[in-house]
Order: structure tokens, then sequence, then C-alpha cells
């Protein structure tokens, strides 16, 4: 099982940190932290942005972990959007990775789609879907009918069982397809916070994120997607390795 984590560089998204004085605090918030202290050699980022990359890199040089690095976008389609997590292979595809992360956020919102990617990709790249958001998720949630064309290149797909009621339905939705195109996939965890206990913690700072004038977020009517279970934690990747 891969894991999957997300820094507090991808605004609203996750608690973990990823500034070196934390981890000198030996703060278990840190991600740093948790990797060294658990055996990873391997660091898989997962943001919404590459904010934090150059911070990223240089820190996990010093403490001599891999960091792969994949950026998630949000692809339009038919007026409905999924994702993708585009990984970079190499030091010219973290380059390029920059360029791709420019080009889309510099393009008119709602706008970016599957041909738009395919004209920016580069061979430094690797694909990979998320299990949620993916377009196999929309297909589910939202009657939609998207099939995107990930022809120009492999792409591989992720599956994640973190107890919510429509896991299992997307895990056979995956196969599924994995199997009538040829496709691989690989388990994995996403991780945004430390502890089950720091979910309510996790609650809380995506509520404060979700505020506007328009609707009213409290920790009693949160609003908040896949926000039902608390196996979005390191403690519960460190249990599924250790069974």
């Amino acid at each position: 099982m891969i894991p999957l984590f997300k820094s507090n560089f991808s605004i609203g998204k996750s608690i973990l940190r990823l500034d070196k004085a934390s981890y000198e605090a030996k703060d278990s918030s840190n991600i740093y932290y948790l990797a060294v202290n658990s055996g990873l050699k391997d660091l898989v980022m997962v943001e919404d942005s590459m904010t934090g990359f150059l911070e990223c890199h240089k820190n996990c040089q010093e403490l001599n972990l891999n960091l792969i690095f994949g950026l998630r976008l949000t692809l339009w389609e038919n007026n409905f959007s999924h994702k993708l997590i585009v990984f970079a292979k190499n030091k010219s595809g973290c380059q390029d990775l920059n360029l791709l992360s420019t080009k889309y956020n510099t393009c008119e919102k709602k706008s970016f789609n599957i041909e738009d990617l395919k004209n920016n990709w580069s061979k430094n790249f690797l694909l990979y879907v998320p299990f949620y958001d993916s377009f196999l998720y929309t297909n589910l949630v939202s009657f939609s009918n998207l099939n995107p064309r990930l022809d120009f290149c492999d792409s591989i797909f992720f599956i994640e069982d973190n107890g919510l009621p429509f896991d299992k339905i997307m895990q056979d939705k995956v196969a599924e397809y994995c199997s009538a195109n040829e496709l691989n996939s690989l388990k994995s965890k996403s991780i945004y916070y430390n502890r089950k206990k720091d979910f309510i913690a996790y609650q809380a700072y995506k509520c404060i994120c979700g505020r506007s004038f328009s609707k009213s977020i409290t920790l009693d009517k949160p609003n908040l997607d896949h926000c039902s279970s608390d196996e979005f934690s390191f403690e519960s990747y460190l249990e599924h390795e250790s069974s």
C-alpha cells in the first residue's frame, strides 16, 4: 500500500506540515517526522499546487528521503469535473511539472480539459488516476458519462478503502475499467492527518477554510465530502501495513 501524503500547502485539504522547524521540534503533524520515524525511504506527495515543492525537495534531500511529487489537477469535460494526478519521473519532470502548473493556473477557469493535458504532456511525467474524484467517481455520483482519452500515456489507477459507504462500489468500478482497458491499479492510502483522533481538528480546519458569506459551515453541519471517516490518517496506514 502506498501512502499518499498531502500537506497544508494544499489549502483546506490537510493539517500535516512540511516545514523544517516542526520536524526539529518533533511535531507529530510534520510529514518528515512521520516518514523518518516509520522508516519510509520514499515520500509520496500529492499536492494541489507547486507552492511547497521547493521547500519539500530541499528538506527531503537533507533527510535522505526520496521525494516523489505529484500535482493533482481538476479537469473539465461537458461541464463535469474530475481529477488526475501528474507525477514527475525525474528532475526534468519537476521542471516540466512547474510549466504545466503555470499553464493550468493561467487558463480560464473550468476550461482545462484532457486535450490541454495531452498538449502539455511530457515524457518525464507519469499519470495516475485518484480513487476519489476520478471520472469514474463523477460518473457514479453525477450520472454523467465521462470517458476521457488516456491513450496518450500509460495510466495507473489508485484504489483505496477508508470505510466509506461507496468504497466497495468504486473498487469494483476501478477493477472493471482496468480489466476492460488492460490497465494497472495500485492500493494506496490518502493521508491528511497523523492520528485518528486528529480527525476533529482536521474537520475544524476544513470548516474554517470553507467558510463564506453565503453559507454557514459548522462541525454539526460541515457538508464536507469524504469526511465521514477517520481512516485518512497515518495511524490507519500503519495499522494496515502491520496487519
